[in-house]
């Protein structure tokens, strides 16, 4: 990893010494010492951890604080530094999921779905005659005649109208229209084709990260 992370710094530019600090969010435990010890070799600075214990400014309204993924708690840091509230943030990545912050910046809660690409390659591993696709641009019409535009439209207009229905349905819990954030990986395409109003936002969990990282070192 600290290979890994040592080209991408130099493919970019950008050398590997005088940093002051670092901030590090992991969902995959077994991982996060490892990334941590690279970085510091790195870097010679001990990363900032996203996890319990760290000056977030969130209110987490949900059952089990201590269960909410640190990639959320980054977006919705994110969010609330940068948007109106109440919002409602979509992250689609390896898995699909929509934070919701009410109008005093809580957290009360999330909606976790399979991810797009997770989906589609479940349809393809467990099907006889469906191939393995990617999702490059969405086809001219929702109906597909063939098999890839068929599939390819079943994930990018059907990901689109459900982040239009989740969102309505939200709305009506809360009583009031949300201000509509999507990011992550899978995105990009998938938004141009969502009829409610919404701000596509590709560094929205880095921008949290990095209020994190100043809402604990602001010497």
């Amino acid at each position: 990893y600290a290979v890994e992370i040592a080209q991408i710094l130099e493919l970019n530019g950008l050398p590997c010494d005088g940093y002051k600090g670092a901030v590090l969010c992991s969902v995959v435990p077994a991982l996060t010492g490892k990334i941590q010890t690279a970085i510091y070799r790195l870097t010679g600075v001990h990363p900032l951890i996203v996890g319990p214990g760290i000056k977030t400014g969130l209110d987490i309204r949900i059952d089990n604080p201590s269960q909410l993924g640190a990639d959320l708690v980054a977006s919705a840091v994110g969010a609330l530094v940068k948007y109106p509230l109440p919002c409602v943030i979509f992250d689609l990545g390896t898995a699909t999921k929509a934070s919701v912050l009410d109008c005093g910046g809580a957290f009360v809660g999330a909606v976790l779905m399979p991810g797009v690409q997770v989906s589609l390659e479940a349809l393809a591993a467990r099907t006889a005659q469906l191939p393995h696709i990617g999702l490059d641009s969405a086809p001219p019409r929702v109906i597909g005649t063939n098999t890839v535009d068929s599939m390819t439209s079943g994930s990018i207009y059907g990901t689109a109208a459900m982040i239009d229905g989740v969102t309505a349905r939200i709305e009506n819990e809360l009583g009031k229209p949300v201000n509509l954030v999507v990011t992550g990986g899978l995105s990009g395409e998938i938004v141009k084709h969502c009829k409610t109003p919404l701000t596509y936002d590709a560094n929205l969990l880095l921008d949290g990260l990095l209020a994190l990282y100043h809402k604990n070192h602001k010497a």
